[in-house]
């Protein structure tokens, strides 16, 4: 194998890689036995990713907020996160360091939360899906999950005592919603809260449950007394909380989801939200939990797509570079058409967000749309990367895996499009009816 030059690549993205290669392969990337240097694992950066400009739309604070987690997830994170994913382990050791970057909350305003507008936010969540999906996963459900639920349906007491050290990252949080017989129509969820005296009893089980076996305050979704949903801060070390990891995971490897059981588990009245009443309250937190993920599904794009710029430009076959050849130049156009697409909508959609505008069906809509063409995007630079592309060390791979989960949680593609077909047709196809119905 010939070893090219990366024009255009900058020289801390190629710097990043070579330390990637250093830290964090999992394999040994050094030379083949025939004495030819094997193409070392390289990091694309942003040079020819903003095509339209948006860059211009953000504020200087902005952009160096984004570049602040850029720079963490590349010379910290990417280094070391494959072996970490091999063996579905989570690295706790970065927790603090995410924490000194002051991004936990997003945009909650107030508690030590950093208050983001949401299209900060959103460059923030590209830019941890960027370097990997299971930290911005972790980062998603303890952020957007678990301190959203209680930044919106919170009581003021409930704020002050469990925002502040979560801003810090002191805490972590997870929110256990989905059941073993309840995902798509978790709105049946069967897990139960009753009243006794001074607390609540909850008792049922949930699954998929992320940050769960290590979290400090889960909340915990259970059908009331009164038949109407809420959510319960169950705090680490209560009797009856019972979380056992989910192994065998071929995707999010690193997140540590979970299968709880819920046995006779006393939670303090004061832990119930105070403004969670019905399920409607437990969409408020959906809507902004999805709106995340998709600027997720955007990340992990541009990881493909940069990644796979600067391997066409590094790699020489037949005596040139592969960027030189039709083919891998129209795959790259494609990718990049994708990407600048998305972004387009998710800005305007952050937009709207800011501007209290923005509705389910609209979030479904991006959902949908991006993880779908973040998948294609993934699936051609792995093969763009030829062989070199299925290992850990060149990061596609990882980020190929992960991608199916992302597809799924939050709703799969077909829910997102049921959403939305509800929304223009004023039609609900979501349960088949039945013949004579």
């Amino acid at each position: 194998m010939r070893q090219g030059g990366v024009p255009g690549v900058s020289e801390s993205a190629k710097n990043r890689g070579a330390a990637g290669a250093a830290a964090g392969a999992v394999g040994v990337v050094g030379r083949a036995w025939d004495g030819q240097a094997v193409e070392p694992p390289v990091l694309g950066g942003p040079e020819h990713t903003d095509y339209y400009q948006l860059d211009d739309l953000l504020t200087g604070e902005q952009r160096a907020v984004r570049q602040r987690v850029r720079e963490f997830m590349d010379t910290e994170v990417t280094p070391v996160i494959n072996p970490y994913w091999e063996r579905a382990e989570f690295p706790h050791q970065l927790v603090p360091r995410l924490g000194e970057l002051g991004i936990a909350g997003f945009q909650i305003p107030g508690y030590g939360c950093p208050g983001m507008s949401n299209l900060t936010a959103g460059m923030v969540i590209l830019e941890l899906a960027r370097g990997d999906l299971s930290i911005s996963t972790f980062m998603g459900v303890h952020s957007a999950l678990a301190m959203t639920s209680i930044a919106l349906l919170g009581s003021e007491e409930q704020k002050q005592r469990f925002l502040p050290p979560m801003a810090r990252m002191e805490k972590i949080g997870a929110f256990g919603l989905t059941e073993p017989g309840h995902g798509t129509d978790v709105v049946m969820l069967g897990s139960t809260a009753r009243r006794d005296g001074g607390s609540y009893v909850l008792n049922g089980h949930k699954r998929w449950i992320g940050n769960a076996t290590f979290a400090d305050y889960v909340i915990i979704w259970a059908r009331g007394d009164d038949g109407h949903t809420s959510g319960y801060v169950v705090e680490k070390g209560t009797p009856g909380f019972d979380a056992q990891a989910i192994a065998g995971k071929t995707a999010l490897r690193c997140v540590q989801n979970a299968q709880i059981s819920l046995t006779d588990v006393r939670v303090p009245a004061e832990n119930r939200l105070a403004g969670s009443r019905t399920f409607r309250d437990t969409e408020k937190v959906l809507m902004a939990s999805r709106w995340c993920v998709a600027w997720e599904a955007i990340g992990a794009a541009v990881a493909g797509y940069e990644t796979a710029l600067a391997y066409a430009r590094q790699r020489h076959q037949f005596g040139m570079p592969l960027a030189a050849f039709q083919l891998v130049q129209y795959r790259l156009a494609r990718m990049l058409a994708d990407i600048t697409g998305m972004m387009c909508m998710q800005v305007r959609l952050s937009q709207l967000m800011d501007e209290g505008k923005a509705s389910m069906p609209q979030v479904a809509l991006a959902k949908m749309h991006y993880t779908e063409r973040s998948r294609a995007i993934l699936s051609d630079a792995r093969d763009m990367l030829g062989g070199n592309g299925i290992l850990l060390d060149y990061h596609v791979a990882r980020h190929l895996c992960d991608i199916e989960a992302i597809d799924t949680y939050e709703g799969t593609d077909t829910v997102q499009a049921l959403i939305v077909g509800r929304d223009i047709t004023g039609l609900n196809a979501f349960v088949p009816v039945q013949a004579g119905h």
